[in-house]
């Protein structure tokens, strides 16, 4: 039996005519190709294509010799005896210790290549050109997908310019991923990494992580499997390394980097350990998803549910077809144990473009034989190759790729949207159409038909046990109480109403159970953080101490320590109260508009009244008008027309200050017999407080109160008592606000974003004012209140505007007939002068 299982060299001659001179000039072109896997075996037969392709063309018939192709590194063993697999097994291992960036320098040094390409990843790469300086020039162009631009940095400060990447950078591809999990609103994920490629793969891990944080999102755990080919038992290593997974509570698991090989074994142990059920979550990359068509029904069988992402290339147009219908008959006759999955993939068609790229960079070059001009070229292509556009900017494609997001149903995929950069998905690959803010219908492992929480406990079966305070101060907040009737205990108040509300805003189910708890906050924080509770929901308060042992969720209630203590009441009065009632401009306002209306009256009733002849009889009028006293009865209808809208804006205006005037008389009366904190501490008072609550250490740590002035009191009942015994001087409340979850609990996420949605719905607030109105309370200065109850003019502007605009009539009336009966007056002297 005869295998090619390990590096493939690729010797590429090329004769080139000058058009002047016959010169054959030869171009030896290196390759560094693993045609173990599949996707070396789809390069590797795709490159031969591109040749014979490019050769029998118009752009390389004239110009190109016959290439000969030379393939190198095989093996013969016998793999039926016990030597014969360990022998395989050990030359596998040291072939793959055997780095490629050592046979790129034979390549270089033995063979004389002008240019390499292959499954060179960068660091590789750049190492070339840093152990050796004459390949500094010399054009490498990677096929690794996605493109890792991860040198070492102790060796390499910038990528060399020599290196050409055939493929999608690589933070394309975990923002993809990123944009999935966002999609759906997982807070954590497990990453799964394969490590054989020069420990670069380790920084892939803070590439999804920076990209996951823009979706509000992070990395939990990531876990390194060691190469497939250097497993002696794959199997075994594969399934306690699961087993480490498998016990965490995170359910969204993403191979960011695997081969095929170790990808399916995987997913075979994962569907035997139960890891393919309903709740988990399997996302894949490009490498995997690209080459499902490779698998067999057994295959797909333990991948039922899965997400993944596929490069989006133009499937329609004639070159692509022509491509396929040739690759898949060498294909066949090469591997016919594989002609059932014969589909080229996206590797096979970038492995192609670059033996064209390269070609047609040979030609520009002429008889000029200079890997220097050569690279100079191959970066300047640009042409439509099967791939897509070739162009290249800083190394690299410069065309971005869209995705296409596939899910795994049955013995196939299929498409549930197009991902385009940014974090935008859409139904079509046209980046015209609109976007959408949801995949189509996903099947997930298990068949679940709804979308995993992405989280899961030890026993889903087993209802969450949720803590509640039951010797809390405040019922309003927690209420505990017994059922004789029906045996059971009941559980209500504001606080469970919000986590229930909260609940039913999940887009999942989710079972629990309220269980008293009746030791202090601080113990049953302490039991979540010790498992003994789930989680914890009642009036607790969030301190920094309490961090320790758990975390709490997004607050739905202004937190805050609230003193409060009885009322003095104060017999003095001040000796301008009552003109508090008015603001300034009010009052200059009603003297202005009354001494006004008064003047016209006055001025329309002098005539013919003779009780309002002179001046001191209008000011007297005024008077009297204003408590509905006047006795001087008004003879002008006009008159009468001014003071009708003013008198009801009086007895408004009265009403109003009548009643503004009691509330701060009331108010005045009420100040607090200690104004704050250091009165109590002078003279040593007692204090009273909920003995369960923070409050007893926060009084004695912070406040500095000794614990001998301290009375704890279970029941705001019994403060009132309190209060009128004289047990205590005042009293310390907190106001509540917050849930308690174990450290990276991700109920904590959800619950929390639940919250913020229940309080945008405005049924948070409904919830205060039918269940807390009674327990609201507010303290202010008796100035302040009093400064805030003063009137102005805006609330009575109709009115005034009325009672104005009448009177402002009336006085142009009055004035048109003083006016008239001057100009007769001056008349009759006129006449009789004459006479």
């Amino acid at each position: 039996m005869s295998e090619n299982f390990s590096l493939l060299l690729l010797l590429l001659l090329v004769g080139v005519g000058s058009s002047k001179a016959k010169v054959n000039i030869e171009w030896q072109i290196g390759g560094v190709i693993d045609y173990s896997s599949r996707v070396g075996k789809e390069q590797k037969i795709a490159m031969k294509m591109a040749v014979q392709d490019f050769q029998s063309s118009k752009a390389g018939s004239t110009q190109l010799a016959k290439a000969n192709i030379e393939w190198h590194i095989g093996g013969v063993i016998d793999y039926s005896s016990r030597a014969g697999k360990e022998q395989k097994i050990a030359m596998e291992m040291a072939v793959q210790d055997f780095h490629r960036s050592t046979a790129a320098l034979e390549l270089i040094h033995k063979k004389r290549v002008q240019a390499i390409i292959g499954t060179v990843p960068v660091a590789e790469a750049a190492l070339v050109s840093v152990i050796d300086k004459t390949a500094t020039n010399i054009p490498i162009v990677s096929l690794t997908s996605p493109a890792i631009n991860l040198p070492p940095q102790q060796m390499l400060q910038k990528l060399p310019s020599s290196i050409i990447q055939m493929s999608d950078d690589i933070t394309l591809h975990t923002q993809c991923i990123a944009a999935i999990v966002g999609m759906f609103r997982w807070r954590k994920v497990m990453v799964i990494v394969e490590n054989n490629d020069f420990s670069v793969y380790s920084g892939l891990v803070t590439f999804l992580s920076d990209s996951l944080r823009e979706v509000n999102s992070e990395v939990e755990q990531h876990l390194a499997f060691p190469s497939l080919t250097s497993l002696p038992n794959p199997e075994t290593t594969i399934k306690e390394e699961l087993k480490k997974l498998m016990g965490r509570s995170n359910r969204v698991f993403v191979l960011l980097h695997c081969s095929l090989e170790l990808a399916i074994l995987i997913f075979d142990k994962a569907k035997q350990m139960g890891m393919m059920e309903k709740g988990y979550v399997w996302i894949v990359p490009e490498e995997i998803a690209s080459l499902l068509h490779a698998l067999n029904s057994s295959a797909f069988d333990n991948m039922q549910g899965l997400l993944g992402f596929t490069t989006n290339f133009v499937h329609s147009n004639k070159s692509f077809k022509q491509f396929k219908t040739k690759f898949r008959k060498i294909y066949e006759l090469k591997y016919p144990e594989e002609e059932e999955y014969s589909r080229p993939s996206i590797f096979a068609l970038r492995a192609y473009d670059a033996i064209w790229t390269i070609a047609q960079a040979i030609k520009k070059s002429q008889a000029q034989f200079s890997s220097v001009k050569l690279l100079k070229n191959i970066l300047s292509s640009n042409f439509k190759g099967l791939s897509g556009n070739i162009t290249f900017k800083n190394g690299k494609l410069a065309k971005n790729s869209t995705f296409q997001i596939i899910n795994v149903v049955g013995a196939s995929y299929r498409e549930v949207a197009f991902w385009i950069p940014l974090f935008r998905f859409c139904k079509t690959n046209n980046i015209s159409n609109k976007y959408v803010k949801e995949l189509d219908p996903v099947y997930w492992p298990g068949g679940l038909q709804t979308v995993p929480k992405g989280w899961s406990l030890s026993n889903e079966k087993k209802p969450l046990k949720i803590g509640v305070p039951a010797t809390g101060a405040f019922n309003q907040f927690v209420s505990v109480s017994y059922d004789q009737g029906h045996n059971e205990t009941l559980i209500t108040g504001f606080s469970v109403k919000v986590f229930e509300a909260a609940v039913k805003r999940l887009p999942y189910h989710l079972p629990y159970v309220l269980v008293p708890f009746y030791g202090s906050y601080d113990d049953m924080v302490k039991q979540v953080f010790y498992k003994g509770l789930d989680a914890a929901v009642g009036d607790t308060e969030i301190m920094a101490d309490r961090y320790q042992y758990a975390e709490f969720s997004q607050a739905y209630v202004e937190s805050g320590l609230l003193m409060i203590v009885p009322v003095k009441p104060n017999k003095s009065k001040e000796i301008w109260l009552f003109m508090n009632v008015f603001t300034t401009e009010m009052w200059l306002l009603m003297v202005g508009m009354h001494l006004f209306i008064g003047f016209i009256i006055w001025l329309l009733e002098r005539e013919d009244n003779h009780d309002l002849k002179g001046f001191g009889s209008m000011l007297w009028f005024s008077v009297t008008v204003i408590f509905f006293a006047q006795r001087e009865p008004l003879r002008n209808n006009l008159s009468r027309l001014v003071l009708a809208p003013w008198l009801f804006v009086i007895l408004i205006v009265s009403a109003s200050y009548t009643a503004s005037l009691t509330s701060i008389l009331t108010v005045s009366r009420l100040q607090p017999s200690i104004q704050d904190i250091e009165t109590l501490q002078i003279t040593n008072a007692v204090v009273g407080c909920n003995g369960n609550s923070f409050i007893v250490r926060y009084l004695i740590n912070v406040l500095n109160f000794k614990p001998g002035n301290i009375k704890k009191i279970e029941s705001i009942n019994d403060y009132p008592m309190a209060f009128e015994r004289g047990d205590i001087s005042a009293t310390f409340f907190t106001v509540p606000h917050a849930k308690v979850f174990p450290k990276d609990f991700p109920l904590s996420f959800d619950i929390s974003e639940a919250i913020l949605r229940v309080t945008e719905s405005g049924q948070i607030k409904q919830l205060e004012e039918d269940m807390l109105s009674s327990f609201k309370c507010a303290s202010s200065s008796s100035t302040d209140m009093i400064d805030n109850q003063s009137i102005g003019p805006q609330p009575f502007f109709g009115l005034l505007f009325i009672s104005g605009g009448v009177s402002g009539f009336a006085f142009f009336v009055a004035i048109l007939r003083l006016v008239e009966n001057k100009l007769q007056i001056l008349n009759l002297l006129r006449a009789t002068l004459i006479k």
